[in-house]
């Protein structure tokens, strides 16, 4: 009940709600409650979550590119949100090496343009911004990265956002101290999440949607790097923790502010391979081959998660193993491709579901 009768009519502003955690996370909002506004991109296919869940019809919803500072600043002037999360972004990693300006413009300067729009909140408001776990400077060690751990990014996409937490660090201390707060009454704090799966997501270059799509045009799956190890988690665990962060954030700002892992137990992770077979297990059908590029781009091999200051202090916690994750993926998936009039239904009922598994 804790979210229910915090969101209950929220005013909630969502950049980047047309996308694929965007969309889950409208919908989510609507289910509990809230007054949801959002900005983002036209949906890129007719399968997207965003269309097929029709989140168009549950929120206010404007097709505006965050780079365009006057429209960015007009709506959220007009709709004074209470929440905002900002997920907008250029979030592929192997797009960022052929389009690296419209990666940094985005990841950058579109966060910019929000945090610009903000100062004109004439209200009380918390700002969740989502980045990533790529933020880190990756050693390509066993070491989990901790919050404080330093920033990098040897590719454009992990750069970029390296680059987003600077600027909200400087944004926040500039406009936004939290010395200042009963003026400006404005609390910032910054998710960074791992490798997040689940129903709805038809991106390129990512294992679940290759997969899927593998699958249904009967080819072979084909895998570049099978034994790199990641923090794989079923997308309503990174949605419910930004709530939850917001919450608190909201609640007690001086306390909640700053960066936040989310991912799953360190004994989750898993390599690209064992994913792979697990899901055609699941789907009892398909298989795979591992493919080698000449001139490969680089891409982190080994990226873990240290959640100890999550669990701790915003007293969240992952939900499912890995395993389940992967499970819960591939229904929502199976059952797109043989009923999708149960879709909209199946997705809420999984939103459901998973609430209830909270504390």
């Amino acid at each position: 009940m804790m979210y229910n009768n915090f969101y209950q009519n929220k005013k909630v502003l969502i950049t980047g709600h047309t996308g694929f955690k965007g969309s889950w996370l409208a919908l989510t909002l609507h289910e509990l409650g809230a007054k949801v506004c959002g900005i983002g991109l036209s949906p890129k296919t007719n399968s997207d979550f965003y269309v097929v869940n029709e989140v168009s019809s549950l929120c206010d919803s404007h097709i505006v590119d965050i780079n365009d500072l006057d429209e960015v600043k007009r709506i959220i002037i007009d709709f004074q949100p209470d929440i905002v999360f900002h997920l907008a972004a250029q979030s592929l990693v192997r797009y960022s090496y052929a389009n690296p300006i419209e990666t940094y413009q985005t990841n950058v300067m579109g966060t910019a343009n929000v945090l610009e729009a903000i100062k004109q909140v004439s209200r009380k408001c918390a700002i969740v911004l989502i980045t990533t776990d790529k933020v880190y400077e990756n050693k390509e060690w066993h070491y989990p990265y901790r919050e404080t751990d330093r920033l990098g990014g040897k590719d454009p996409y992990s750069s970029s956002k390296a680059c987003a937490e600077m600027l909200i660090s400087s944004f926040r201390h500039s406009f936004f101290n939290l010395h200042d707060y009963d003026t400006h009454q404005k609390s910032f704090a910054t998710a960074r999440a791992g490798n997040v799966i689940g129903g709805g997501d038809w991106s390129e270059d990512r294992l679940v949607p290759d997969i899927v799509r593998a699958i249904n045009d009967h080819k072979q799956i084909q895998i570049r790097n099978p034994f790199a190890i990641r923090p794989w988690q079923h997308v309503l665990e990174p949605v419910f923790g930004y709530l939850k962060l917001a919450l608190k954030l909201y609640e007690s700002p001086k306390e909640f502010s700053g960066e936040w892992n989310f991912g799953p137990y360190p004994e989750e992770v898993l390599k690209v391979q064992e994913v792979v077979k697990t899901a055609l297990e699941i789907l009892g059908k398909g298989s795979y081959k591992v493919t080698k590029e000449e001139n490969s781009l680089h891409e982190a091999t080994l990226l873990k998660l240290d959640i100890s200051k999550t669990i701790n202090e915003l007293r969240w916690k992952p939900q499912l193993n890995t395993k389940e994750a992967i499970r819960l993926t591939m229904e929502w998936y199976k059952i797109f491709a043989t009923n999708k009039t149960e879709i909209a239904k199946h997705s809420k009922q999984s939103i459901c579901n998973f609430l209830k598994t909270l504390d």
